[in-house]
């Protein structure tokens, strides 16, 4: 404004000094030109202006005259509110980004509890399409009745489990509401699916190992009372056929408690790699002792290879070798066979089998066989003083030794436990000499 007030004065000054001298008209002549020039030229710098705000991301148009002192401040405020612009967006991409990333899922609701946004692990928790679900009610994507009660809620002071079943998947989620804003609400939402299986085992194992212990305490307990009560009136072949009965049983809680504490070791103790252990040594002392529960009643057909080794700890394999072998005495019939094999497997591995023409196993009970306490028979196992721990702890140490515990089985006709190494866990011939 200042330089248009400044050319005024001057156009005007000019005048008057060429009225003064040439003649008054001569004068508003010159001053009434340079008006109209002022003009003309105030008119092309406004088109360029107007060109430029076109594209005003671009800097304004130089010597634009008076109008500079207007245009400048307006493009260094324009440049830096994008910066301004540009770091929020970024912000806002890197908390997005963050919010992908949770392990836990997360959804924003409208006041009307309608869906704004959610990312991948709520979509794969709760089987959302973000495109097709938007703006759709919750509580209509959600159909659960205690879901519906628990969102019409004014307050929520914590969490609600839900059981639910999509893909072909059943789920336990944990979901929480929690305002925010201006009337929106957040929604988190957690898969325990796996927390919850951990603390039913947790529940069943503690029932489990109570039930194992109570009955032989109640039997120790009953000959225990009747030696102190009757101790005088009983002969001496009572007297020691109810030592030899508490004797079993002191003997099935020995091996009980064994079990659990190899049970423990094995999940408690971080792997170690170890030396070369020859199975076949180890499945010849398990032999021994199926051979000696057996009593004869058996039939076993044995065939090692005495120079295939792999690397491991030689007391975990011989845990999981020997229940394997023991497992197949106790659940094959008298008059059975029970075939060993340590052999080497087509892609360079190994793989110890235990064969038997026992009872079988029914397809829908083979996944839980490694289960703590699971029998199929439980008498049976009884009888021949079986934990039910033996295939978990066999399973264990398959896993710890980077191999497979391979079940195969069919009722009537017999079953076929392997545990399957793979070639990196089989020594080479001259493997001794390099350590």
């Amino acid at each position: 404004m200042s330089k248009t007030l400044v050319s005024i004065a001057l156009w005007a000054l000019g005048g008057w000094l060429l009225g003064t001298w040439l003649g008054a008209a001569i004068g508003w002549a010159v001053f009434a030109l340079g008006l109209l020039l002022m003009v003309l030229v105030s008119g092309l710098q406004l088109s360029r202006i107007s060109r430029w705000v076109r594209t005003i991301d671009e800097p304004p148009p130089p010597s634009v005259g008076p109008w500079d002192e207007v245009l400048a401040p307006i493009y260094r405020k324009l440049k830096q509110n994008r910066l301004d612009l540009q770091e929020r967006t970024r912000s806002f991409q890197r908390a997005l980004l963050a919010a992908e990333a949770l392990p836990d899922g997360a959804l924003t609701l409208a006041p009307d509890k309608s869906l704004q946004w959610c990312n991948q692990a709520a979509a794969d928790h709760l089987g959302l399409d973000l495109e097709r679900d938007r703006g759709y009610s919750i509580l209509n994507i959600v159909r659960a009745p205690e879901f519906a009660h628990y969102a019409n809620q004014e307050r929520w002071d914590g969490p609600l489990t839900l059981h639910l079943g999509h893909g072909g998947r059943d789920r336990t989620l944990s979901l929480h509401l929690a305002p925010y804003g201006v009337g929106q609400f957040l929604m988190v939402t957690r898969d325990i699916t796996q927390i919850e299986r951990l603390e039913h085992t947790r529940k069943d194992f503690v029932a489990n190992v109570s039930h194992e212990l109570r009955t032989p305490l109640t039997v120790l307990s009953g000959f225990v009372e009747t030696l102190q009560d009757m101790g005088d009136a009983l002969t001496d072949a009572q007297r020691d056929h109810y030592l030899d009965l508490m004797a079993q049983q002191a003997r099935h809680m020995q091996a009980l408690v064994s079990d659990l504490l190899t049970l423990s070791s094995l999940e408690s103790t971080p792997n170690q790699e170890g030396g070369p252990v020859l199975i076949a040594a180890l499945a010849l002392t398990a032999l021994a002792q199926a051979q000696a529960l057996s009593n004869g009643q058996h039939t076993f057909d044995v065939r090692l290879d005495e120079t295939l080794r792999v690397r491991g700890q030689d007391t975990e394999l011989a845990s999981a070798v020997g229940n394997l072998l023991i497992n197949a005495v106790r659940y094959t019939p008298a008059g059975g066979t029970i075939t060993v094999l340590w052999e080497p497997t087509p892609d360079g591995g190994a793989a110890y089998r235990v064969r038997d023409t026992g009872i079988g196993i029914d397809p829908a009970d083979v996944p839980r066989l490694t289960e703590r306490f699971f029998r199929i028979d439980r008498g049976r196992s009884r009888a021949t003083g079986g934990t039910g721990l033996g295939l978990a702890i066999s399973k264990h140490v398959a896993l710890r030794h980077n191999a497979v515990l391979d079940i195969q089985s069919t009722p009537g006709k017999g079953s076929v436990f392997s545990i399957l190494f793979p070639p990196a866990r089989v020594c080479p011939p001259d493997y001794k000499n390099k350590r």
